[in-house]
């Protein structure tokens, strides 16, 4: 290595020292998805950051979703993928496919991924940790000659009701990092599929996490011009969501950052996942590579 190179090294790892310091023995929720879980070396890199993460001290929480490969696997078997306003509809034959997928298959390669590059990692879902507890999620559709709206039964497709931090509060307190399928149980035993955001953001509550992180397939926050929001308050996120600047898939994701941030998260964001290396780039690095919004 010459001069420069090692002064730039040097450099590096003094502007990440504060944010090690700051945020070591805290808690990190990650949501993990999108391209990231598909491409080879984005995935290689997101196993690097998380531990490195753990070595510094830093307890990574991940939540990951998983439904292009939900949808490709339903196809295989020749079980139709039906959607309502974005959110599928998950019957017993879909949700029997549903908990292989999420926690034996991608569950099982994350946590494998992140040990064989020297991390500690430990997969649960939320219904055999029985630490998520959901109810069925039901829609409202309206329209302009109902007296009142359809409620839409989505068959198991869920919503979180609490989260028990317990289970996970185990695994960090051993040493490991959670890897966690967003699959909860209902009263009756029954099993849900929910939202990853959704999961992620109600984990970062239960926590008590210093920051909730969820990557996506964007840049981060863009305003009108597409160009990106890199700092964020809250009522600014709900101006940009009123004005149709936040739309489409964004707008979950950032109803979830909100109520996170509204319930006691210091920080959140939203940051591109194809982007190697994006969590560390993120969390260690002044400039960041996404929208960061901090709660008032």
């Amino acid at each position: 290595m010459d001069r420069q190179s090692a002064q730039q090294t040097v450099h590096v790892l003094v502007e990440a020292l504060p944010y090690i310091q700051a945020f070591a023995g805290r808690s990190v929720v990650i949501k993990y998805g999108g391209n990231a879980m598909v491409d080879e070396t984005l995935k290689s890199s997101f196993a690097r950051d998380l531990v490195l993460m753990q070595h510094v001290g830093i307890k990574p929480v991940v939540v990951h979703g998983g439904g292009p490969q939900i949808g490709q696997h339903l196809k295989e078997l020749g079980i139709e993928s039906r959607f309502v306003d974005g959110v599928r509809v998950t019957d017993r034959q879909t949700m029997d496919v549903v908990e292989k997928v999420l926690g034996d298959v991608i569950n099982t390669e994350i946590v494998e991924l992140i040990n064989q590059h020297g991390g500690r990692a430990a997969g649960i879902t939320g219904k055999r940790g029985g630490f998520i507890h959901a109810e069925r999620l039901k829609l409202k559709q309206f329209s302009p000659d109902m007296n009142a709206p359809e409620i839409i039964d989505l068959g198991h497709t869920g919503t979180v009701v609490s989260i028990d931090p317990g289970p996970i509060q185990e695994l960090e307190d051993s040493g490991k990092i959670p890897v966690i399928a967003p699959v909860g149980v209902g009263a009756d035993g029954e099993s849900y599929n929910i939202n990853a955001d959704t999961v992620a953001s109600h984990m970062a509550v239960a926590l008590k996490a210093e920051k909730l992180m969820i990557l996506t397939n964007q840049t981060g926050v863009l305003d009108a011009k597409g160009e990106l929001l890199t700092n964020l308050e809250p009522e600014a996120i709900e101006s940009l969501i009123e004005d149709n600047t936040i739309s489409s898939g964004m707008v979950p994701k950032t109803r979830c950052v909100l109520d996170a941030l509204k319930a006691g998260v210091h920080t959140a964001h939203i940051i591109d996942g194809r982007t190697p290396h994006a969590v560390v780039l993120e969390v260690f690095t002044r400039e960041g590579i996404g929208t960061l919004i901090a709660a008032e």
